[in-house]
């Protein structure tokens, strides 16, 4: 084989080295990426402003504790057809302190489940960097009509009203369905199939 030859081999060789080196790297980096979210710990922190049918429930302990306008209100909604509930739900994630890599996510699609029900989807779209050992807290806003997915009267609808604002009712399971979306060497990478990321009693009974 003479020189020439030789050196066509070595530059070829060499050049699909360094392309191989290009495609694998980002390849593990994006799998780290992708193993360091899977291992930061998603938990329901408290929910909060809760409101239906325009009610403020912060200060509301029981059906009985509802004011004549407050009745009112609720009566006039249950006429119309709907009852619509509002809260902010305050997710929090905390990438480990062991993990030597910080994560970044930057959307997360979400389905909300009341007591094991499918109510509403939606999109958190905030760019969020996770470093290690330090807690971030992810504010979810959330507005559903509670007639659409529950059959149930005014009194039930606000006890799970105030079962969602911690101020009493009878425990309510309440869990976050979700999809990541996560910053990598190589573009976004979406997972392939929701996570449930949360799952969780509320209430005070």
């Amino acid at each position: 084989m003479n020189n020439n030859l030789m050196s066509r081999l070595k530059t070829t060789y060499g050049v699909a080295l360094v392309l191989a080196l290009l495609l694998v790297l980002p390849g593990c980096q994006t799998l780290r990426e992708v193993a360091n979210l899977r291992k930061v710990n998603f938990s329901i922190d408290r929910v909060a402003e809760v409101q239906l049918a325009g009610i403020n429930l912060s200060n509301i302990r029981s059906f009985e504790d509802l004011g004549a306008g407050d009745v009112l209100r609720l009566g006039a909604a249950l006429a119309r057809k709907e009852m619509p509930l509002t809260f902010q739900l305050h997710v929090m994630a905390e990438n480990p302190a062991d993990n030597p890599v910080q994560a970044r996510l930057v959307r997360m699609d979400w389905t909300l489940l009341l007591e094991d029900r499918e109510t509403i989807n939606g999109v958190f779209d905030q760019n969020v960097v996770l470093p290690p050992g330090q807690a971030q807290d992810l504010p979810f806003p959330v507005s559903l009509d509670l007639l659409t997915f529950f059959d149930k009267g005014a009194r039930d609808l606000v006890e799970l009203g105030l079962a969602l604002a911690g101020q009493g009712g009878a425990p309510k399971e309440i869990k976050l369905r979700a999809t990541p979306t996560i910053d990598t060497a190589i573009g976004p990478i979406r997972y392939p199939e929701p996570i449930t990321i949360l799952s969780r009693e509320i209430g005070t009974l």
